[in-house]
């Protein structure tokens, strides 16, 4: 069996490629790939050492050979010639009066495709737009609608906790969050803190987020009252990773009380939800 590699493209893009003519190859340089209908080049990312079962459909391709002198000369003259690209085609899109945003041109390595990203809020008619470019570069043309995620994706760049974006890095696919992801972590919901660069939630809240549910679960509600060997108090905070609530009883004095040492009788419902979620597991216990 060929080895396996992950093969880096511009605009952080990454996919998987066999090494099927068993060419001697060094990480972090330049490989000339299969692509559709032609050739591609990118930078060797990794050496995958888990086998990996692919579908027919999505069999990795190969990798043709290492990139010549030659190749990454070409390479350079393709970035040179999208820099190029970039005016002249936001005065193209400006003439036809297209409501959608350029993100990114990208040439395939033997320029037989030319593809344009951009977003936009609503289906955009570019067949015209098409038609100017594919007379300009002589090349096939595809116009590619990419999200705001994607479009950070392709840009790069840092979150807010200094590092970068997972996006850019390692996420392969996008998860979908929603605000209950930070509620239950305890999390700010202010926008400008749960927001990642490209205006949409971080990736970040889902990764922690099953683990607060499955340890909140055994804990009572922030509020509700809860009887301690030392006296009746009310939950005032539950920290997961430690696994222990603190709870502050009448007289003021607080108390650690570990998820291990939880008892349900011990409890004493006090909202709606308590009572309806005591009543679901005892329902599944049955």
């Amino acid at each position: 069996m060929p080895e396996l590699y992950t093969v880096a493209f511009k605009g952080n893009r990454r996919e998987y490629y066999y090494n099927t003519f068993y060419h001697s190859l060094n990480p972090k340089e330049h490989v000339i790939v299969q692509a559709d209908r032609g050739e591609d080049i990118g930078l060797l990312d990794k050496k995958i050492l888990t086998p990996i079962d692919f579908s027919d459909k999505d069999k990795p391709r190969s990798i043709l050979r290492p990139a010549s002198e030659e190749d990454r000369r070409k390479l350079e003259l393709n970035r040179s010639d999208e820099e190029k690209a970039w005016q002249q085609t936001l005065e193209l899109i400006k003439k036809h009066n297209l409501e959608m945003k350029l993100v990114d041109i990208e040439y395939q390595f033997d320029r037989n495709k030319m593809t344009f990203y951009f977003t936009a809020e609503h289906r955009v008619d570019f067949r015209a737009l098409v038609r100017d470019l594919a007379s300009e570069y002589k090349t096939r043309i595809e116009l590619r609608q990419i999200g705001v995620r994607d479009e950070a994706k392709r840009i790069g760049g840092y979150g807010v906790c200094g590092q970068q974006q997972c996006c850019t890095s390692f996420l392969k696919t996008f998860d979908p969050i929603s605000t209950a992801d930070a509620r239950v972590q305890g999390l700010s919901l202010n926008p400008s803190k749960i927001s990642g660069n490209c205006g949409r939630l971080l990736c970040c809240l889902k990764y922690e987020s099953e683990h607060y549910s499955e340890t909140r679960k055994k804990y009572p509600e922030v509020g509700e009252k809860y009887i301690t060997p030392s006296g009746p108090g009310s939950v005032d905070r539950i920290n997961v990773f430690e696994d222990f609530m603190v709870v502050k009883l009448d007289s003021g004095e607080e108390v650690k009380v570990y998820g291990r040492d939880i008892k349900r009788k011990e409890r004493k419902q006090t909202s709606f939800f308590s009572k309806w979620r005591e009543a679901l597991s005892i329902d599944k216990s049955e």
